[in-house]
């Protein structure tokens, strides 16, 4: 049970070992609060509330804030993400690069709804987007899409579609080898292991999720690394992200 006592300036965590009281401006708190923030947001489908340039795009807004401080330093020639839906994501990726002058999004979807793909075509982003329609894990699209990519250029690769530990494994496998060095691929929506049993979950979300196919497959792939992305720019005390995304950036070492 977390209590918050705004006139003390506490937060009480009560557990099985007992009572633990935290002041509210250290990370402790922070983190207790962030969690149980993010616990009731996915109860709330809060993340279904955000657009970027006029397309949907469902994520909790720090991780895309975080993933461009990312994507600004590595600074990739193509981002390829798996996992379409309305849109946003795509759109959000393709104006960082119309900012930074370089690079383009590759998208995957085993179904690009007619209603998003006419969105997407007709956007102002589209030029530096392609649309690739089938499984991704299906050797021809996987075949495809490594066709894309030319010699030599900086990869950065992110999996948001279907989210079982077996499929993300094998997107892991297939997109792996396209990660340049330095470069992350990133396994996102780890979060279903953290809220199993809350509104939307499922009982096997326990181990049947991105975060334990992540943990795998970097103890079967020693050229990559589960690593953190470090903060740019922090002069608080908060050092963890609030993140639906927890423990799935692999950087390619």
């Amino acid at each position: 049970m977390l209590k918050i006592d705004e006139v003390r300036g506490v937060v009480i965590a009560e557990g099985p070992e007992g009572e633990t009281v935290h002041r509210l401006d250290s990370p402790e708190a922070f983190s207790l609060v962030s969690k149980a923030w993010v616990r009731c947001g996915w109860d709330t489908k809060y993340v279904y509330s955000f657009s970027w340039m006029g397309r949907p795009v469902i994520q909790l807004p720090e991780d895309m804030l975080r993933i461009q401080e990312v994507i600004y330093r590595v600074k990739p020639d193509v981002i390829i993400e798996t996992g379409v839906a309305h849109g946003g994501s795509l759109i959000f990726y393709a104006s960082l690069f119309k900012a930074m002058g370089k690079g383009r999004v590759i998208g995957i979807d085993i179904e690009i709804r007619p209603h998003n793909r006419s969105a997407i075509e007709a956007h102002e982003m589209k030029p530096l987007i392609t649309l690739v329609e089938g499984s991704s894990v299906a050797p021809e699209v996987v075949g495809a899409v490594g066709a894309m990519v030319a010699p030599g250029e900086t990869v950065l690769v992110l999996l948001d579609s279907n989210h079982t530990k077996a499929h993300v494994l094998a997107e892991l496998e297939a997109y792996g080898p396209l990660v340049t060095p330095g470069s992350y691929i990133v396994a996102t929506d780890g979060i279903m292991k953290e809220v199993v049993g809350a509104p939307r979950t499922a009982p096997d979300w326990d181990w049947n999720n991105p975060l334990d196919a992540a943990a795998e497959f970097a103890a079967n792939h020693p050229e990559f690394s589960l690593e953190e992305p470090e903060f740019p720019f922090n002069e608080g005390v908060v050092t963890e992200r609030v993140t639906y995304w927890p423990r799935g950036f692999l950087r390619r070492k």
